[in-house]
């Protein structure tokens, strides 16, 4: 994993998994963060390709 700038905050990530009854281990935040950053890169590429500087909700796809 590459080290990028944390866009989450740590301890409201860590309270909504609390939620789900389940531990924390040290590697999930960077392992979310990671998965933000490329969502992140897919929503500003598709927007792009869909000739708009604005990235939208539906450029978020799963």
């Amino acid at each position: 994993m590459t080290d990028r700038e944390m866009l989450l905050v740590g301890s409201k990530a860590k309270a909504a998994l609390k939620v789900h009854d389940v531990n924390v281990g040290g590697d999930a935040l960077d392992g979310l963060n990671e998965i933000l950053h490329r969502a992140i890169e897919e929503a500003a590429k598709r927007a792009s390709q869909n000739g708009r500087k604005t990235v939208r909700s539906h450029d978020f796809v799963c």
